[in-house]
């Protein structure tokens, strides 16, 4: 799985149309939902020759294309909805920060999909586009996934209220489901930094001092993705008196204020879980500083034992030759008792002042 790092994207012409994404191996299928309140009509495998006999205006229409490889189709697709190439060549761009981009008849919007990594400590990355214009809303995903499952079976039971709002409130519920993602990545690493914090408690592994820093990238990473989207979700709810752009009704920028608000509650989650790795961190180092004050102080324990010792091994190693004590028959168990005695002494000592 990777991880995007913007600033090591790579550096295209605004109008290269050139996907740099890695699914690469995933063929370019399109999906059609010709919806209204009374009625849904689902068009899969899609091809390019339908758009002008499927798609029907005077309905909502949801157009999903899976897979950016076949640049000629999107070309194409392009070409039907006169999108121009700079907004084509932003959607295949994966290294491109989320943004939106407001014009007379189209809203754009690029947003990235977090998950965590199955196998690894990893965040998968996905991008995808809107592109919302009269009467249709066209998304654009890397690879099939399950992220809309529960929207299109909406859509096909008429649960909710999607079938009877416009196409905005369906890219309203599409957000809201990516953003659903950032919730699932934080609380996987939630769950990690809480196991980190455990281990640190039993011991002080130096592989649990990097999990710790791959997990502080991962909410940096987290942090970067989400604050472009927050400005993204500000400045879309503060088009609502804006002439330029109307594809949106008055009565939808409630739910867009929504997930504004709830950009905001992830970033605080992040610099709340932010602190929690960082007292992980602190207390990692606190624990390998108090076993190496545990070390010192056993240490610091037997070189006080053994010095009284040393001295007293190094008197009768002197070389004169009238030392009384020399001439005792029982001299040698004399020094020898006493130095066991002294060293029960010590350790008594020692013991009552606490230091072990």
């Amino acid at each position: 799985m990777r991880k995007i790092k913007y600033k090591k994207g790579r550096k295209l012409q605004h109008i290269t149309l050139e996907y740099t994404g890695t699914q690469k191996e995933h063929e370019t299928e399109m999906q059609l939902f010709v919806y209204d309140d009374a009625d849904v009509i689902e068009y899969e495998k899609f091809t390019v020759l339908a758009l002008n006999t499927c798609i029907d205006y005077t309905k909502n229409n949801w157009l999903n294309i899976h897979g950016l490889n076949d640049i000629n189709l999107l070309k194409t697709v392009g070409a039907h909805f006169k999108l121009d190439d700079f907004l084509l060549a932003d959607i295949l761009n994966t290294s491109k920060r989320t943004k939106l981009e407001e014009q007379k008849d189209i809203l754009f919007f690029n947003i990235k999909s977090l998950l965590p990594s199955e196998y690894s400590d990893n965040i998968s990355v996905e991008q995808i586009s809107f592109i919302l214009k009269d009467g249709i809303l066209i998304s654009f995903q890397e690879k099939r996934s399950d992220f809309f499952t529960h929207i299109r079976e909406r859509l096909r039971t008429h649960a909710g209220i999607v079938r009877t709002k416009k196409v905005d409130y369906l890219l309203y519920l599409l957000l809201d489901a990516v953003m659903e993602n950032f919730y699932i990545t934080i609380e996987d690493e939630e769950d990690k930094i809480e196991e980190l914090i455990n281990l640190t408690k039993k011991g002080a592994d130096p592989v649990i001092l990097e999990k710790i820093e791959n997990h502080r990238d991962n909410f940096n990473f987290l942090k970067r993705s989400i604050i472009p989207l927050r400005d993204s979700l500000y400045y879309l709810k503060t088009i609502k008196d804006d002439d330029t752009y109307n594809g949106i009704e008055k009565e939808t920028f409630s739910f867009f204020i929504r997930l504004h608000q709830k950009s905001l509650e992830l970033l605080e989650q992040i610099e709340s879980d932010m602190s929690s790795l960082e007292s992980a961190s602190n207390f990692y180092f606190s624990e390998q500083s108090r076993k190496m004050n545990e070390i010192m102080k056993t240490l610091t324990i037997i070189s006080a034992i053994f010095i009284p010792l040393t001295f007293i091994v190094g008197v009768y190693g002197m070389n004169f030759e009238y030392m009384p004590e020399l001439r005792a028959r029982n001299g040698y168990f004399i020094v020898m008792g006493g130095m066991f005695l002294l060293v029960i002494a010590l350790i008594i000592y020692f013991k009552k002042r606490r230091w072990f």
